[in-house]
């Protein structure tokens, strides 16, 4: 039976004191921090990172630029234009950068640009640290069904000045060099699914000021929120296709310092004939810490500030 050669605790004990002593510590560990492969990558005495321009897998992040010691006031989002309009459920694998992606995409064109041959891709996962890729592959999953681009699949989107149907980075370029704000209209539990920190951030880096859904998945939110995006939800259990809204229009939001987490305020939407749909919606800031992050534009912004005054 095993009960016949099974080690007492006594046993167990005696034999661990008499094989295992301190030098064999000392010998496997004295040299731990001796690694030659470690020390033969090239680095340089520095204060601060020394970003390599040339690199394609880690860059120097855009969220702090421009940053003053005081936040900006909030200002209301004027006449924007719907980047990207989606129905219910849709996930943060729909919206976030991952897997593999091929040449043909964003992404690709914009790797094999700096020379990266497409074996050498690898997936957005290892390529996180390089915000140029990550924005790239942001809403471009190749489920993702954007419906201001009907017919379509992937990370395609209308361009409504021209009336082009281009990749959802390329609209957002476009429309931030014509400093033209940016929404996403969505339906309910938004951003469902795992949470994924990209999906926020690579909504915010494509120049989007604030989501309209109908409901919101609980850590997505928050991640908008710490990322600057205003989430708002359809009251009154309204949606885009209850009050005909269908992404063509221009939207403004009457956002400002005076905010309150849960408050309601009336969204305005300009369809092209003139004719303007007005709708209330809740501020889905839920805590007055939510509300001093956006107003910072993001919590990143918000403790580097804080840091700065201490």
């Amino acid at each position: 039976m095993l009960s016949d050669i099974w080690p007492s605790d006594d046993e167990i004990r005696r034999t661990v004191e008499a094989a295992i002593g301190p030098e064999m510590f000392i010998r496997r560990y004295s040299d731990v921090l001796s690694e030659p492969r470690w020390d033969s990558i090239p680095s340089e005495a520095s204060e601060l990172f020394p970003w390599d321009e040339d690199s394609t897998y880690v860059r120097l992040p855009s969220f702090f630029q421009g940053i003053e010691p005081e936040p900006s006031p909030v200002e209301p989002i004027e006449d924007a234009r719907v980047l990207v309009k989606v129905g219910d459920s849709v996930t943060t694998d729909h919206i976030s950068p991952a897997g593999a992606f091929p040449s043909s995409g964003p992404a690709g064109k914009y790797l094999m640009s700096k020379g990266v041959e497409p074996r050498d891709f690898n997936s957005f996962g290892s390529r996180r640290g390089n915000h140029e890729v990550m924005i790239r592959g942001t809403f471009a999953n190749i489920r993702m069904r954007n419906q201001t681009a009907p017919g379509t699949e992937g990370g395609l989107t209308t361009h409504f000045p021209t009336n082009e149907v281009v990749s959802i980075h390329e609209a957002s370029e476009r429309y931030q060099s014509e400093s033209t704000q940016l929404v996403v209209l969505a339906g309910s539990q938004y951003g469902s699914g795992s949470s994924r920190d990209w999906a926020a951030k690579g909504t915010f880096l494509l120049g989007v000021r604030a989501v309209i859904a109908k409901s919101y998945e609980r850590i997505h939110r928050s991640n908008l929120v710490g990322m600057g995006v205003l989430p708002l939800a359809f009251s009154d259990g309204a949606d885009a296709e209850s009050l005909g809204l269908d992404g063509t229009e221009l939207y403004s939001i009457p956002a400002s310092g005076d905010l309150d987490p849960f408050s309601e305020i009336i969204v305005t939407a300009k369809k092209g004939d003139g004719t303007v749909v007005s709708f209330p919606v809740i501020v889905r800031l839920e805590t007055p810490v939510e509300v001093e992050y956006y107003r910072n534009g993001g919590i990143l912004q918000t403790v580097l500030r804080n840091l700065a005054k201490d």
